[in-house]
């Protein structure tokens, strides 16, 4: 009899929140400055979704600590549907293990969709001397530390790509750090830095230039994009760790709303305008509900976990 009254009494409490929802405008966190492709998504994403959102839909910006800050905010939120997340799942996997933080796994939060992905890429100057991810991996087993290489920073999907292809080439290579690619696109091309980890759609305008050369791609498949560049994996090495999007609410939003707000996000992405807006960054619509999303996210929580400890970022 408890059992059937706490049902009754959680699906009463819940089914007037679902009929008035959303009665009042919803915030969309963004952990990451104006400009950057978290921002282009969110822009994209919310045009996608302001139909269901006649209260609106507002982007805030709360940059800081690899996207950390504004997940906490999220976590601390009221669970009511009326502030949500889009975030790498970097700020998830790799953030949440190497810092103290008010969140910890994927337990401690809603994942309700996977909006884009896409994968990491290596490349070098037009005018350098390595032609293949062979030729580079070569001159760094040549001569140790070497190579340098950037990312956009210490703990990015990027730089775990970069350590992961160490690890499993068996070579030394210097890590060089940026605060994105406004700072190791000039140094590439000024020769500061021997190569770099960076996005597809970063890369795109200076390959069609002809300022840059991608040796390869961090992912399981070519990008349909850059058709003519080898995986890493051709290249012999097996490295592919992505790059997810996904929008989350805080733990305990009541599921009426989660549903909402999915079917809102789901309708957003499968719009072709949407995944031609995409495509044109070199990035993938990539739409996944929130019961996939948080089963594919624990598993990145634990493979991130052993490369994490392997190059020393994880001391348990």
């Amino acid at each position: 009899m408890k059992i059937l009254f706490a049902g009754f009494f959680a699906l009463a409490f819940s089914l007037p929140v679902a009929a008035q929802y959303p009665e009042r405008a919803v915030t969309l966190l963004n952990g990451y400055p104006a400009g950057g492709n978290v921002d282009i998504v969110s822009r994209q994403l919310v045009e996608g979704m302001k139909a269901r959102f006649p209260r609106g839909l507002v982007i805030v910006y709360k940059p800081g600590a690899a996207g950390a800050v504004a997940v906490t905010e999220l976590v601390r939120a009221q669970p009511d549907g009326y502030t949500i997340i889009l975030t790498p799942h970097s700020a998830l996997v790799i953030a949440a293990q190497v810092q103290e933080l008010a969140y910890k796994t994927p337990d401690d939060y809603d994942p309700f969709a996977n909006v884009v992905s896409y994968y990491p890429m290596l490349a070098v100057r037009a005018e350098s001397p390595y032609k293949t991810l062979q030729d580079l991996v070569a001159a760094a087993r040549a001569d140790p530390g070497k190579i340098s290489v950037g990312s956009p920073g210490e703990g990015t999907s990027s730089h775990l790509n970069l350590e992961d292809l160490m690890i499993k080439a068996g070579v030394k290579m210097t890590h060089a750090p940026f605060k994105g690619w406004a700072q190791s696109s000039p140094a590439l091309l000024g020769g500061h830095i021997d190569a770099v980890v960076a996005q597809p759609a970063e890369l795109k305008g200076q390959v069609e230039g002809k300022r840059v050369r991608v040796l390869a791609a961090f992912q399981p498949a070519r990008h349909p994009v850059f058709p003519d560049v080898p995986t890493a994996k051709e290249a012999g090495y097996d490295v592919a760790n992505g790059v997810w999007f996904l929008l989350m609410a805080p733990k305990g939003t009541p599921a009426a709303v989660v549903r909402y707000l999915q079917d809102a996000a789901k309708e957003a992405v499968e719009d072709p305008k949407f995944a031609r807006s995409m495509a044109e960054r070199g990035i993938d619509a990539d739409y996944r509900p929130g019961d996939v999303l948080r089963a594919g996210l624990w598993r990145e929580y634990k493979a991130h976990t052993d490369i994490l400890r392997r190059i020393g970022m994880l001391k348990n």
